[in-house]
């Protein structure tokens, strides 16, 4: 049973697949065996040990031949019927070589990360790993070409080779990956043009940082990147990246003078054969003549402009001193008045514009994130119409309207929360956080510093916060949403925040309902992330906050303890239960035991119903209810080592999911067949 599964005492984290996993199989492996290279059919634990031998030159890995029975109990490996199928050794500076014929012959391997070990050498023939579906050989520094047998990995669906030293064209064979959900190549060496990507799966790609030349192939997929995905790539030109492809381009003819061409007499042409560039003179007496006439008719023409223009200087000059001779007291006495005038209706916009809390800064200008398009200007900023939205932890935010009609959200962050944190230090994280791209991301376009201004300009989202549609308004009264809807929302969140944690190794660290906001289509999109390592201090008002406290996981309620990963996690399960119930995190938290949560759940949307407010779950959809609420007890674990990571945390949704599509799909064949 699927709830059982997630609760087994001795595997709490391995939430990936739907089979039980099973122990490593008892059978001793004998040190001979261990050691043969002759066998045609080795175990995973050779392919690990022969793996360590060429690659761990800094004995950080912790496989040995003497706890062989415990392979799927080894750090970072998972197993399903006794195999390897998830291996994850990251972060370990291992400083050796990828070998052939090592990990590749984990034949049933799914997921394979070797993120920021420093290995080196070619990246080996991968085509044994035919069951792969996710590579992660990023931060490290292979050399060489990406390798073919990538080609025959038809499952792959995730393939990040950036920050290494690969070099070589982008292979065609790239376009024949039909599942491929995210590529990022960035930050290698390599060269050529870019294969026209058109896979509509393809969610996310970069190969900024190389050598890249030509026109951006115009595809359907690649539209949909712009240019942050392409930064760095000097020799690149297109539609997609904004940059004109000039005529100077290797790939055209060189420019020809602009003058009128004549046909060519039968000696001239002789004289211009292909390849010499010779060009007939003309006879010597000729050009004398020529000559003559040029000199004198252009002294004729200087002459006459000297003449012209000492005329027009002596007519303005005397114009200006009748003018300085007929200005009247009067006259100086209105133009000052006017001055004055101008000068009050400036003071007076001044001050509307503090009211409104975006106070114009005289110094400093926008800084747009990589690859945006700067559609408006400081100026244009400051003189919106704004709209207070809300007061957060870091700031207030606002809705503007500018001139040109484009609607934005401005974040002013609060200069008592951002006390020391420097100009250059400030710059240097908002680049990182600007250049996350996500469709469950609230995009940050641009932002602005000055003095103690600081401004955050965000996409406008126009259907609110997910608090507002959980909690409703003071006029509206809010339901529990149905297990579908919030099945929807939650998997939204998961993903947003599994790609802050895995692609950019980010923490959000301020995760909360109102912090998940509704897009055009009602999707979920996460915003305010990655700012609280920002925030020397937090306001007064947000330490007092019950709710905001709840979201706190028990190892970071210390002002000394920074976010991390885990209790990014520990927050998305608060959410979840929010969501579920339509309850505020203090009630939840402090009130319910964790082993009275499911009942307690069940009871509050019980009671909605009751109370007119519709939860209306039939014993079907409390079931399925109930597996997300299971999914939330366990991101809400009290210590951080037995939560899942938000990767795993998406894989169990969208095991859900599954399992949900294949039961209604059994229903319809069911309610098909003859009776």
């Amino acid at each position: 049973m699927l709830i059982n599964k997630w609760k087994l005492p001795s595997f709490p984290l391995f939430l990936l697949f739907t089979s039980v996993f099973l122990s490593f199989c008892t059978t001793s492996v004998t040190s001979s065996s261990v050691n043969s290279s002759s066998s045609s059919n080795p175990s995973d634990a050779v392919a690990l040990l022969d793996f360590k031998a060429k690659a761990d030159l800094s004995s950080a890995l912790p496989f040995s031949n003497t706890t062989l029975q415990y392979l799927c109990q080894w750090a970072g490996i998972e197993c399903a019927k006794s195999r390897v199928v998830r291996l994850v050794i990251q972060d370990l500076d291992l400083g050796g070589v990828f070998a052939p014929d090592t990990l590749t012959r984990l034949d049933q391997l799914r997921v394979l990360s070797l993120q920021n070990d420093s290995l080196t050498g070619p990246v080996p023939d991968l085509s044994g790993l035919f069951n792969l579906k996710t590579l992660f050989l990023d931060h490290n520094s292979f050399s060489g070409s990406l390798p073919h047998s990538l080609s025959s990995l038809h499952r792959l669906r995730t393939l990040d080779f950036s920050y290494n030293n690969l070099t070589g064209p982008l292979p065609e064979w790239l376009s024949g990956l039909n599942r491929l959900y995210y590529l990022r190549l960035e930050w290698n060496r390599f060269n050529g043009t870019v294969p026209p990507l058109n896979q509509s799966s393809l969610q996310t790609f970069n190969v900024s940082g190389n050598n890249l030349t030509g026109v951006v192939p115009v595809t359907p997929t690649l539209l949909r990147f712009g240019p942050s995905s392409f930064l760095w790539n000097p020799s690149l030109c297109g539609e997609i990246i904004r940059i004109e492809c000039h005529p100077n381009a290797p790939f055209f003819r060189p420019a020809t003078p602009s003058t009128v061409p004549t046909a060519p007499s039968p000696s001239r042409a002789l004289g211009l054969r292909t390849g010499q560039g010779v060009e007939l003179t003309e006879p010597c007496h000729k050009k004398r003549k020529r000559t003559a006439v040029l000199i004198g008719f252009s002294s004729a023409v200087f002459v006459l402009i000297c003449s012209i223009l000492c005329f027009v200087l002596a007519v303005k000059k005397q114009r200006k001193h009748v003018k300085r001779t007929d200005l009247s007291s009067d006259d100086a006495a209105a133009a000052q008045a006017a001055a004055a005038v101008q000068m009050e209706q400036e003071e007076l916009e001044q001050k509307v514009k503090r009211v409104q809390g975006i106070q114009v800064v005289k110094s400093g200008s926008l800084l747009f994130c990589a690859g945006e398009a700067q559609v408006y200007s400081l100026d244009q900023l400051m003189r919106a119409s704004a709209e207070l939205l809300g007061r957060g932890t870091l700031g207030s935010t606002y809705k503007a309207v500018l001139d040109n009609r484009l609607i934005v959200c401005v974040k002013r962050l609060d200069a008592s929360v951002l006390e020391g944190t420097g100009r250059e230090a400030f710059e240097r994280h908002l680049e990182s956080v600007g250049a996350l791209r996500h469709p469950n991301l609230v995009p940050l376009r641009a932002y602005f510093q000055a003095k103690e201004e600081r401004l955050l300009i965000y996409d406008y989202q126009p259907n609110g916060s997910l608090f507002s549609l959980i909690h409703g308004s003071k006029s509206t009264r809010a339901k529990p949403l149905h297990w579908t809807s919030c099945l929807k929302i939650a998997e939204d969140v998961a993903q947003g925040l599994s790609y802050i944690h895995q692609a950019w190794r980010l923490v959000h660290g301020n995760l909360k309902s109102s912090n998940v906001l509704l897009g055009s289509d009602f999707e979920a999109c996460v915003t305010d992330y990655c700012l609280s390592v920002l925030a020397t201090s937090l306001p007064p008002w947000e330490e007092e906050n019950p709710d905001s406290a709840a979201y706190k996981a028990p190892e970071t309620r210390h002002s000394n303890h920074s976010p991390t990963p885990k209790s990014d996690v520990y927050a998305y399960g608060i959410l979840l239960v929010e969501l579920l119930t339509g309850r505020p995190p203090s009630q939840h938290l402090v009130s319910v035991p964790p082993n009275d949560m499911m009942q307690w759940v069940r009871s509050v949307r019980e009671e909605s119903d009751h109370d007119g407010g519709g939860g209306g779950d039939s014993e079907e959809s409390s079931n399925k209810m109930g597996m997300l609420l299971e999914v939330a007890i366990t991101c809400r674990t009290a210590s951080p080592e037995q939560r899942p990571t938000m990767w795993q945390v998406l894989k169990m949704l969208q095991e859900i999911k599954e399992n949900v599509a294949a039961d209604e799909t059994d229903t319809e064949l069911m309610g098909s067949c003859p009776r």
